[in-house]
């Protein structure tokens, strides 16, 4: 079997969606990949979380075409491989419907850096797409999918800003590994629960200062960053 700890890692993060309700059914996908043999281990589509398991993932390669499994991969692996291309630096990706994200993703709207915990994670606003278009849906959905995605950081960093909303679709998150993917989904979902809530208690709500961001994101992932232990 190929890749068995990448499937062991692609598994527990499509299940921490689960667990962390911010999937139903077979809702999501979650994804990771191995730089070294260029291999994306991915769900299988329309299978539900409780009928997961590590052999049943899915392994295709950047040019999408199954290596192993005998199930069909994520519908959405079209999207998945195009953000891997795209972004040297990421090991993992999530797609999810959580909520809130997705309320922000349906309403075509950036999620804005109203406090410090969402300073915590995302350097500045979690950018939201373009609305994809008819002949892109024509064209190659998915895969225009990914192009959407990549277009909207252009001059951002996908590191620093490891999340994004999908127009009128949802959210994808990801991560050096599949684990983080899943956790910034998490976190995503919440920044967004967030923000809804304070836009209704003050809808006149502003971003914070950049002085406030630029410290609460450098101090956990600038260079001499000092949260946590050494």
């Amino acid at each position: 079997m190929l890749l068995p700890d990448l499937r062991e890692a692609v598994c527990d993060a499509n299940m921490e969606l689960n667990r962390r309700g911010l999937v139903l059914y077979s809702f999501g996908n979650a994804s990771g990949i191995d730089r070294e043999s260029g291999l994306v281990v991915i769900k299988p589509s329309g299978v539900d979380y409780a009928e997961l398991s590590p052999t049943n993932m899915v392994v295709v390669d950047l040019d999408n075409k199954v290596v192993e499994g005998n199930l069909r991969p994520s519908s959405d692996t079209r999207t998945h491989t195009a953000l891997y291309r795209a972004f040297g630096d990421i090991g993992g990706v999530v797609h999810t419907h959580s909520t809130h994200a997705t309320a922000w993703a349906q309403s075509c709207r950036e999620l804005p850096c109203l406090g410090t915990t969402h300073a915590d994670y995302a350097y500045g606003p979690v950018p939201c797409t373009a609305m994809i278009s008819d002949s892109q849906v024509a064209a190659d959905y998915e895969a225009e999918t990914g192009a959407q995605i990549v277009a909207a950081f252009q001059g951002r960093d996908p590191v620093a800003v490891p999340m994004v909303l999908v127009a009128g679709h949802g959210p994808f998150a990801w991560g050096a590994d599949p684990g983080a993917a899943a956790a910034h989904a998490v976190i995503l979902e919440e920044l967004a629960r967030m923000a809804m809530l304070t836009l209704t208690v003050n809808p006149g709500a502003q971003p914070i200062p950049q002085a406030v961001l630029d410290k609460h994101y450098l101090r956990k992932h600038g260079r001499d960053a000092y949260y946590g232990q050494t």
